[in-house]
């Protein structure tokens, strides 16, 4: 039985939402996971890029068996590709494949080769935000790895807010990490990592539109190089 159901059936997920985002501000990672599954017990997923398994890692301690969302959008690095595949062999996990509702092939008959260079934020859009929009329909609420230190947009971000595009919760544990602390976390526990990180892929996306980044450059300044663009919409 969760929390929610002990409740009276008439809670709003948003009173849920205010309350803990203040109790939980600056609370240990692993508290602000333990409150998500009591709360929201089997109605809570996890996504994850399959940049690192550092989230799984620490939800799956908590709540074995959770379903962790991977987008496969067709333009994923074999890298990414091999990282999943990893993470369902060796982690207590069950990983589902979300795939959009086109195939490249079919998509580039209907809108023409190259979306992501001539319209980066439709490619994204359907590539990534309408299925995984589908995939969470089932559920009331989902972890996410975002990290206020990684784009000036996630800066006032919260470990616990209210998603009002898809009417659910959202659960950000490592909100407040920086990239010392996961460094650390993944060196300290043997978490998996897409082996692109050490070919200078700091942060990773579909091959297409993810290029190496220089020493000294913002490490998310490989994704969409050159588009104006800094996400691809799911966590706006």
């Amino acid at each position: 039985m969760t929390l929610l159901e002990t409740d009276r059936p008439t809670l709003d997920l948003e009173d849920i939402v205010e309350s803990a985002a203040a109790a939980l501000e600056g609370a240990p990672t692993l508290e602000i996971i333990r409150w998500a599954v009591a709360t929201f017990g089997d109605r809570i997923c996890l996504t994850s890029s399959m940049s690192d398994a550092a989230l799984i890692h620490l939800v799956s301690k908590v709540k074995p068996g959770i379903d962790v969302l991977f987008v496969d959008t067709g333009y994923h690095f074999a890298e990414t590709i091999g990282t999943r595949d990893a993470v369902e062999a060796v982690y207590p996990v069950n990983v589902i494949n979300v795939t959009p509702s086109r195939t490249v092939e079919e998509q580039e008959a209907a809108l023409g080769p190259r979306l992501f260079g001539r319209n980066p934020d439709l490619c994204c859009h359907l590539r990534k935000v309408e299925p995984l929009g589908r995939a969470l329909e089932g559920y009331m609420a989902w972890f996410s790895g975002i990290r206020r230190d990684e784009t000036a947009s996630r800066r006032d971000r919260r470990v616990v807010e209210w998603d009002r595009k898809r009417g659910m919760v959202k659960v950000n544990p490592i909100l407040g990490w920086t990239q010392e602390d996961m460094d650390n976390y993944i060196e300290d526990n043997g978490v998996l990592v897409n082996p692109l990180h050490y070919d200078g892929y700091p942060s990773i996306g579909c091959a297409p539109c993810t290029r190496p980044v220089a020493p000294g450059e913002d490490p998310r300044s490989g994704r969409w190089a050159g588009l104006g663009k800094t996400e691809c919409g799911i966590h706006l």
